[in-house]
């Protein structure tokens, strides 16, 4: 580590002077970053920040869940190590940042916030689908729990995204990054429906309209908050109690598909993951989440 005290220091005072840190978040910094850049150093040999990969920062990150560390603890780690490497990018000492694309997990995830299969179909099925809205309703959700869309590739999908004959979307995700996933029948059932009978009804004009999937009562294209609208506004008519909000949906996309045997990698793939540490992250939530639910309710735990 000792060939790298140089650039710590240097972020350290960037974090005191110019971001005006106090002394307890400098210090959670400089643990941060000095166990990981430790870790490069001794377990790479690396010498030149220029040479750090996305594969040094993922076998690092395997070593923090192998310690079993909370989902705060992690992300608190991933967000250190990405600003560092912004800064370094700043100072020209490398070329790139090789933490961008790492996803932070979303801090406190517990089980409330993923739907089971019965709370699925009643979400899928509030909205009233003999108007042209409830037409676009239901197919946001569908498609969102069929592919596991975040919310804002969800509003800037185009309709020459979907590839109908092939059942499939072409996603562009984080960095820019395309993903090819497939949609399954249902999802496409309420798609060609919304596509006939509803998206011409909303499309006021070519310029509001552009070449939007989702459109607004406006014919504008559809943005995150309507998006949050839609998703809160069926889970209200569908009675359900738990709190739910757009990623809701990705993260039982998931996790009943790893739930009923899917391939880690796979998932990662349909996920639009750079790193599959993010995805594994979802197991590992559930994994804590349900041994916190044995230590309380277990007569023998």
């Amino acid at each position: 580590m000792s060939h790298f005290n140089k650039e710590l220091q240097q972020y350290l005072n960037f974090l005191k002077i110019e971001k005006g840190l106090s002394q307890n978040s400098l210090e959670s910094y400089k643990r941060d970053i000095s166990r990981y850049l430790d870790f490069i150093g001794r377990d790479t040999g690396m010498g030149d920040l220029a040479g750090i990969t996305l594969e040094h920062i993922e076998s690092f990150l395997q070593e923090l869940l192998a310690l079993n560390l909370s989902v705060s603890t992690i992300s608190r780690n991933i967000s250190s190590i990405r600003g560092f490497h912004q800064f370094a990018m700043m100072e020209r000492w490398c070329p790139a940042n090789p933490a961008e694309l790492i996803e932070l997990p979303r801090k406190g995830r517990k089980l409330p916030d993923v739907l089971d299969q019965q709370e699925v179909v009643a979400l899928l099925e509030a909205p009233d689908r003999s108007d042209p809205l409830g037409k676009r309703d239901a197919a946001v959700l569908e498609l969102m729990y069929a592919t596991g869309l975040r919310a804002s590739e969800t509003v800037d999908l185009e309709t020459d995204q979907l590839i109908t004959e092939l059942q499939l979307l072409r996603v562009i995700g984080k960095g820019n990054k395309e993903r090819l996933v497939p949609v399954g029948g249902m999802a496409m059932k309420a798609l060609d429906d919304y596509l006939r009978n509803a998206r011409p009804f909303l499309r006021k004009s070519a310029n509001d309209a552009k070449n939007r999937l989702f459109l607004s009562y406006r014919g504008k294209p559809l943005t995150r908050m309507s998006l949050w609208h839609i998703v809160t506004g069926a889970a209200r008519n569908a009675n359900l109690t738990k709190q739910i909000h757009p990623h809701t949906l990705r993260h039982s996309f998931a996790t009943h598909l790893l739930e009923g045997g899917a391939d880690l990698r796979a998932v990662q793939e349909m996920l639009g993951h750079v790193s599959i540490l993010t995805t594994e992250i979802y197991t590992h939530i559930d994994r804590s989440f349900l041994e916190e639910v044995h230590k309380s309710f277990h007569p023998r735990a």
